[in-house]
């Protein structure tokens, strides 16, 4: 197990282009799709406690997955698995980017990677929006948190706190309603 955890985990670095928001559909299909190591509802849990850790969102997210099936040592091995892949492009690219920096085709080339980093990036954030069960209700809290951080340069941190405390609020009204 800990060895498909690292193949599973190499591969989503390997192949994902544009940093850990890129890496969601990966993860995605690998871990929530075709393994089933956690379910949808989990995988937007997971999600959203990696984006409040410290850390890269995408190392984040596979270390408590692998931590939920195999503890520590599955951490320690998707931790490992996810990074590696980056580690090694950097420096390659490192080693040799200075020599292909001024051919044309490879700046072209870097342009037409970034539109499709942000189509990376913005297909996750529509799936978890059906998960989330958005709706004509609530359907502004995302947009409140995201302005409120883009143009009122509010810290993420403090959207994060404001909406867990206002979540925990809501989930108690509701729950003294029910009784």
């Amino acid at each position: 197990m800990l060895f498909e955890l690292f193949r599973t985990f190499f591969h989503i670095g390997l192949f994902t282009i544009g940093g850990g928001y890129a890496m969601i559909p990966l993860i995605e299909e690998k871990v929530v799709e075709k393994k089933k190591w956690v379910s949808k509802e989990e995988m937007a849990d997971l999600m959203a406690v990696a984006q409040s850790c410290p850390g890269v969102f995408a190392v984040n997210i596979s270390i408590f997955i692998g931590h939920k099936l195999m503890g520590t040592k599955g951490a320690v091995t998707s931790a490992l698995g996810t990074a590696l892949p980056s580690f090694i492009i950097i420096l390659l690219i490192a080693l040799f980017f200075q020599q292909f920096r001024e051919y044309e085709m490879v700046e072209k080339a870097f342009r037409g990677i970034r539109p499709a980093v942000v189509a990376l990036i913005a297909s996750p954030v529509f799936r978890m929006a059906r998960t989330a069960k958005l709706n004509r209700y609530n359907c502004w809290i995302p947009f409140v948190a995201a302005f409120s951080i883009w143009l009122l340069d509010v810290n993420p941190i403090y959207v994060i706190l404001v909406a867990g405390f206002c979540g925990f609020a809501w989930g108690k009204m509701k729950e003294e309603e029910a009784r």
